[in-house]
């Protein structure tokens, strides 16, 4: 196996064995969160959706690039690569709308009582399950399209210039303009979410400076430690670092998604495949470790976890002597 796959292999493997247990790991918390309260706040029930998606991105397409590089790329038929391709390209949407629904709702929840956006924002809360549902329809929608133009590596077809190597699939478009529309939409579906999440964060920057200015004038007048007001900036953020990290890693993806519809070169076409799946992947796995560093419910229920064993451990012990 030529060293330039294995590396390929090994990479894609570290991206999994990161990106896979981390977001289990979120997903079982907030699942233990439900279970102890019977509910989940909006932003708990958006983080949580949040986890399954990026599971699922991590989970499908990096796990099958590592076998694809280890030699076992032919296992994949038609069916089999219509499908994977079809849950990976959802589920990735998926993600960054589900980024831009969770710093727009923290947007929205700085707003002072009775304002018409803590309205709106209470209006999101209640119609949450429709926009989960919105949002699984438009994504769906928009990623029919590799049902009709991805085949396996068995099929008897040759790559052309508008075609993408996927390692263990092939996406073949029947033309460049197709390949020109798909793309457009695929940008366009990133394009629109990164700019509304990156107004939303900056209006969350704008006002965590200005309450961090009022908290300093309250501090010096009656010497309030502002709890309250450090768990909300926590909140937010780490909803600025995750848009953060989507805005630089998805800003790549979609530049090299542009690279490819204006280069016909075929030779190319693997290795940006290999880069673009790499930095969309990279944030299916690092925004797991985001939320567990930053909200307190995840973490302080892996703390609860972790103190449990030596707890049930001391009346074995005492018994014994």
């Amino acid at each position: 196996m030529p060293s330039e796959e294995s590396s390929r292999g090994f990479l894609y493997l570290s991206l999994t064995v990161v990106g896979v247990p981390s977001n289990t790991v979120v997903i079982l918390a907030f699942f233990h969160l439900l279970y102890q309260e019977n509910r989940l706040l909006a932003a708990d029930a958006i983080v949580l959706h949040l986890a399954c998606t990026n599971l699922l991105v991590v989970g499908v397409r990096c796990l099958l690039v590592t076998l694809a590089s280890f030699g076992l790329d032919n296992i994949f038929g038609d069916t089999s690569c219509k499908a994977v391709i079809f849950i990976y390209r959802t589920s990735r949407g998926l993600s960054i709308w589900l980024t831009f629904v969770l710093s727009a709702y923290h947007c929205l929840s700085i707003a002072p009582p009775g304002s018409r956006w803590a309205s709106a924002r209470a209006l999101v809360a209640h119609y949450l399950g429709l926009l989960f549902l919105f949002l699984w329809l438009l994504n769906t929608c928009m990623s029919l399209e590799t049902i009709l133009f991805s085949f396996g590596m068995q099929s008897n077809t040759t790559l052309t210039n508008d075609g993408i190597n996927l390692q263990f699939c092939y996406v073949l478009f029947p033309s460049k303009l197709s390949k020109d529309a798909s793309g457009a939409a695929q940008v366009g579906r990133d394009v629109v979410p990164m700019t509304l999440m990156t107004l939303a964060s900056v209006i969350i920057l704008v006002f965590l400076h200005k309450h961090s200015q009022r908290v300093k004038g309250l501090r010096s007048r009656s010497g309030s430690n502002g709890g309250s007001g450090g768990a909300e900036q926590r909140a937010a953020k780490s909803v600025v670092a995750l848009v953060s990290l989507y805005i630089v890693l998805y800003g790549v993806d979609n530049g090299l998604w542009v690279y490819t519809l204006t280069v016909r070169k075929t030779m190319s076409s693997s290795l940006i495949t290999d880069l673009r799946v790499f930095f969309s992947s990279l944030y299916a796995a690092l925004s797991p470790l985001v939320i567990i560093a930053s909200n307190r419910k995840v973490n302080g229920r892996l703390r609860c976890v972790v103190q449990k064993e030596p707890v049930q451990e001391r009346p074995t012990i005492l018994s014994t002597a």
